[in-house]
């Protein structure tokens, strides 16, 4: 049964969810994008290779891949990886991200960590979750990442304490 158009969107029935974004030609175009990306994986220690496709605003792209280090935790993940590109380009506002890996029996999810960058942006931009076959599930950042802390929250009243 091939997959590659089937659409499964997660809390459609949420009040608070956004309007798609993208049209269908745009996600497929993306997911395609982060499976391209994914070749370029640089994963000698994991084996698990990650591609990511990144939309901005005005329709530009921006990939990106997983990058590992013999030191573990100096490693750069793919999701990552896109948005210090397109920051790094002028870029702060965005659209849509598409993410694949090679698993087969499930949609890839971004790393906690990748979920709070991605935060850093905004909680309601789209996050394709794909499989090599062209599937995808549909989420916002904010459906990734429920009551998450970011940059208002820094702007926030505090209670300042002083002895």
């Amino acid at each position: 049964m091939d997959m590659g158009d089937k659409q499964i969107i997660a809390g459609e029935n949420d009040a608070t969810r956004v309007p798609p974004y993208s049209s269908q030609e745009e996600i497929k175009g993306l997911i395609r994008k982060s499976l391209e990306a994914k070749e370029f994986a640089y994963c000698p220690y994991s084996k698990f290779r990650v591609g990511a496709a990144l939309l901005t605003q005005d329709g530009t792209v921006f990939t990106g891949c997983n990058v590992e280090n013999a030191c573990y935790n100096l490693g750069v993940c793919a999701e990552r990886n896109a948005i210090s590109k397109a920051v790094s380009e002028g870029y702060r506002t965005f659209k849509t991200i598409a993410i694949a890996s090679d698993l087969t029996e499930q949609f890839i999810s971004p790393c906690g960590g990748c979920r709070q960058f991605m935060r850093e942006f905004g909680t309601h931009w789209e996050v394709f979750l794909s499989k090599p076959d062209g599937s995808y599930l549909e989420m916002t950042v904010e459906e990734l990442l429920p009551v998450s802390f970011g940059p208002e929250d820094l702007k926030s009243k505090k209670l300042y304490y002083t002895e």
